[in-house]
């Protein structure tokens, strides 16, 4: 039983039904052509999908596939929309954003969504900067054993927690310094984790991925076993294409 249309995308172009995609419930992905756009979408089965693992990835899959296939600019959609007709679309979407579509096909023509993910491990670097900051050593090792006050306590923790700021803000200036110069425009996004301390998205050339990733290549190896970079290097442009 379908309950309406699951949509996945909008290109600004045709895509043809010969591409064989499977989506959300298994149901083959079609493309509607409206008003000058594609819409990618298959049959839903719901009128209200929950946001599983297993959703998420399939909602991202299709839209790689469509990418990888030839088909670069897209405006992705949020996850879980369904529609019951096509005239919904026109009325609450084409008709009051056709202008700003448009803006951001041409914005994203050519570029392509990159990611970075920067994970590390806090009482390691804790340790790093014991070994170089003696006075902080020594003030640390001071309490140790020690009936402490409320200031005391507070004061030690201040100076630790001032310390792994600074220090994160270090290696985040490495990335910024060498990545940033490189994209059209950057988007830095809140940590997801308490051990991740940098989030961002970068919008880039297509066609200049390859060495943005040896700049990263080279990054993680001056860092070494310091940090953990999770860098992914395809994926819809949910962050540089707002609708506002």
């Amino acid at each position: 039983m379908t309950m309406g249309l699951y949509l996945y995308g909008i290109f600004p172009e045709k895509i043809p039904d010969e591409m064989v995609l499977e989506g959300i419930d298994k149901e083959p992905v079609h493309s509607e052509f409206i008003s000058g756009f594609s819409f990618l979408y298959s049959l839903a089965h719901k009128e209200k999908y929950l946001a599983s693992r297993r959703h998420l990835i399939c909602h991202e899959t299709v839209l790689e596939n469509v990418m990888e296939a030839g088909f670069r600019t897209l405006l992705p959609l949020r996850f879980g929309l369904v529609i019951k007709t096509w005239e919904t679309v026109t009325q609450q979407l084409i008709v009051p954003y056709q202008d700003q579509l448009k803006d951001l096909f041409a914005k994203l023509s050519g570029k392509r969504e990159v990611s970075i993910k920067i994970f590390w491990d806090s009482q390691s670097e804790l340790q790093r900067i014991l070994e170089v900051n003696q006075e902080l050593k020594q003030q640390r090792d001071a309490m140790i054993g020690k009936n402490l006050t409320m200031e005391e306590i507070i004061h030690i923790g201040q100076l630790i927690e001032n310390s792994l700021f600074q220090r994160k803000q270090d290696i985040i200036q490495v990335f910024r310094d060498n990545l940033n110069d490189a994209t059209q425009e950057v988007v830095e996004n809140d940590p997801m984790t308490d051990d991740m301390i940098y989030n961002a998205a970068y919008l880039i050339p297509w066609d200049q991925e390859p060495e943005f990733s040896q700049k990263v290549e080279a990054i993680d190896q001056k860092f070494g076993d310091r940090l953990r970079i999770r860098y992914n290097n395809l994926t819809a442009p949910y962050t540089f294409a707002q609708l506002v």
